[in-house]
């Protein structure tokens, strides 16, 4: 496989972009080798600067729900590009989008837009400070947040401790109000509560875990938050930024029956442009400048062109049947892997919600960040390059999850599935 233009280009960026990259997991470190530069998309697909194709998996980590440059995307930036591209004044854009947001999201009955997950969940655990007037936030050991710098922490040792920051640059003051659990561990999160009581205001979850391999929810763990943030008077704050739109129409919150008092959102939301979101209850938003005041602001937020790429992107999902679709090829893949582990005997699993999904090897479950950094890492390097050289490009990293669109064809879950016996076949005979 040809890569010599992507070898210059990355030694070219390496000399005025940090790591040669503008987002760490895009350098490929968790799994060694170098980067392919990315030219273009269509569909299912992706062409890298050698003119190598494949079938992508990624789909920029989630916003590409209908695929590269979809038609009707392409049709709403374009007609909206040659109106303006930015206005620092509210548009027409910005209250429909909020109203399908709110309409397919009712436990969102205000919000508030953004550029990014990252300034989406940094805002809404402001916010819900504001709202209690108190200090504390519970989170997740695997979830993430972003890089705000109250939320770069993760559990330490004993049933849970104040976590130190996971980044130089982070003070430990700022880390120390960040409390932090293990996914799925009620009675301890429980604990917190009698621990600080009246003091922590709130629980900020991804209710399906994605960034640290995807992780489904125990049986009753998001309605056991629910009921311990309303008895303590804190809030409950669902990062659907990767699953809302995703899993269905409504979110997680949806698939669930859970409402959180705020929830953040992002990619699919943006169509595949920058945009985020936070919203939630009338009366904790109503605590937001300029009506309040907790102070959030951003120059671009709402951005035009990346409102019109979300206002196309959530009413083609508004189609019937897009979502058992998306159910079904999740089913299809996730059956082909674990069929194939079966055949040759290799220890692994797959986790899955809807359409995205994560291969693990060398463990039998996976229901926490515990489990997750017990698989075999090496061995993920070693599939995600296998599969790469028989044209599948997937997530480079062991803790993130596979995308699939609408775009994908029952043909292209095919060809991943035969690529991917190919190489268990090869990996399992040395």
């Amino acid at each position: 496989m040809e890569t010599s233009r992507s070898t210059h280009l990355l030694s070219r960026a390496r000399k005025k972009i940090p790591g040669g990259v503008n987002s760490p997991v895009r350098a490929w470190k968790a799994v060694s080798g170098q980067p392919r530069f990315i030219a273009r998309g269509v569909g299912a697909r992706v062409f890298d600067v050698d003119g190598n194709e494949y079938t992508d998996f990624l789909g920029s980590w989630g916003p590409l729900i209908l695929g590269h440059a979809h038609p009707e995307v392409v049709q709403a930036v374009t007609e909206t590009l040659t109106r303006g591209t930015t206005f620092g004044a509210p548009t027409e854009g910005e209250v429909e989008l909020a109203e399908l947001v709110s309409q397919r999201m009712p436990s969102i009955e205000q919000l508030r837009l953004v550029s990014s997950g990252t300034e989406a969940a940094m805002s809404a655990v402001r916010l819900a400070r504001g709202f209690t007037g108190r200090p504390k936030v519970i989170k997740f050991d695997g979830c993430y947040h972003g890089h705000s710098d109250g939320l770069l922490a993760r559990a330490g040792s004993g049933v849970a401790t104040l976590a130190l920051p996971d980044s130089p640059g982070v003070p430990p003051a700022f880390a120390g109000e960040t409390l932090v659990v293990p996914f799925n561990d009620l009675n301890r999160t429980a604990e917190l509560f009698r621990k600080y009581p009246g003091v922590i205001a709130a629980v900020i979850v991804e209710p399906i875990c994605g960034n640290m391999g995807v992780m489904l929810p125990a049986p009753q763990f998001l309605a056991g938050l629910r009921e311990l943030t309303r008895q303590d008077g804190a809030l409950l704050i669902f990062d659907e930024v990767i699953t809302g739109f995703r899993v269905a129409a409504g979110g997680a919150q949806e698939v669930y029956g859970v409402a959180p008092d705020l929830t953040c959102l992002g990619k699919i939301l943006g169509g595949g442009l920058p945009l985020g979101a936070f919203g939630g209850k009338k009366e904790i938003m109503a605590l937001l400048a300029p009506e309040g005041p907790v102070y959030q602001a951003g120059t671009l937020s709402g951005n035009p062109l990346a409102v019109a790429a979300g206002l196309a992107t959530l009413r083609r999902l508004a189609r019937p049947g897009v979502y058992q679709r998306l159910e079904e090829h999740g089913q299809i893949f996730e059956d082909g892997l674990e069929k194939v582990l079966d055949q040759y005997g290799m220890p692994g699993l797959v986790n899955r919600a809807g359409s995205m999904l994560t291969l693990f090897f060398g463990v039998e479950t996976v229901n926490h960040a515990g489990e997750a950094r017990l698989s075999d890492q090496a061995r993920f390097g070693r599939y995600f390059h296998g599969m790469l050289e028989r044209g599948i490009y997937l997530p480079p990293s062991q803790f993130e999850a596979v995308f699939i669109s609408l775009a994908h064809e029952r043909k292209d879950l095919e060809n991943a599935l035969n690529a991917f016996e190919l190489w268990v076949r090869l990996e399992a005979t040395g």
